[in-house]
């Protein structure tokens, strides 16, 4: 008797295995999912909400995440240049906001926060040039970029003035909607 119920036993295993779904996984399968494919969620986007919310070293994971995804073109270098400003690196900062500069030159963002850069280096001619590049390739635009042209051009033309306009902000830029201000000195 117990033969014949391990046969049987067995026999239904087999059956079960060679339908159709038999060990596939279904729907309501209690085992993990598998390995995740690639994620349609935009890295640049992402990095750009955390950098509005302050939280600079996760929108640099996030923008390093979407050069990876969609390599190393203006957007993400720019982005990462920003992201690396606003965390005091600015060293890196300026060594991807100029590579952005020198890919596409006439990206504005990019040559607003490079002059933001170098503002905050103490190269107010540099980045004076930088400013009129990025007014000049914006149009006129942008507010944020005629404003720190203008800053720009009076602690060139007079740094006595400029140096009581201790709390003079610079602001940030990013393609799209929204825009990043440097409000401490870093």
């Amino acid at each position: 008797m117990h033969i014949i119920k391990a046969l049987l036993i067995s026999g239904l295993s087999f059956t079960a295995a060679c339908t159709s779904g038999g060990f596939e996984r279904s729907d309501g399968d209690p085992f993990a999912p598998g390995v995740a494919g690639e994620s349609d969620i935009d890295g640049l986007i992402v990095g750009h909400r955390l950098m509005a919310a302050g939280q600079f070293e996760l929108a640099l994971n996030a923008y390093t995440r979407a050069a990876a995804q969609q390599g190393l073109n203006p957007d993400t270098l720019s982005a990462l240049g920003s992201a690396n400003l606003r965390l005091g690196r600015l060293g890196q900062a300026e060594r991807w906001l100029r590579r952005a500069t020198t890919e596409a030159p006439e990206f504005a963002p990019a040559w607003n926060n490079l002059g933001v850069i170098l503002m905050e280096q103490g190269k107010t001619g540099e980045a004076s040039e930088a400013f009129r590049r990025a007014f000049a390739t914006d149009n006129g635009n942008s507010d944020q970029i005629r404003d720190n042209l203008r800053a720009a051009l009076a602690k060139l033309n007079d740094p006595f003035y400029a140096q009581s306009q201790e709390n003079q902000q610079f602001e940030l830029v990013r393609r799209g909607t929204g825009d990043f201000a440097l409000t401490a000195p870093l």
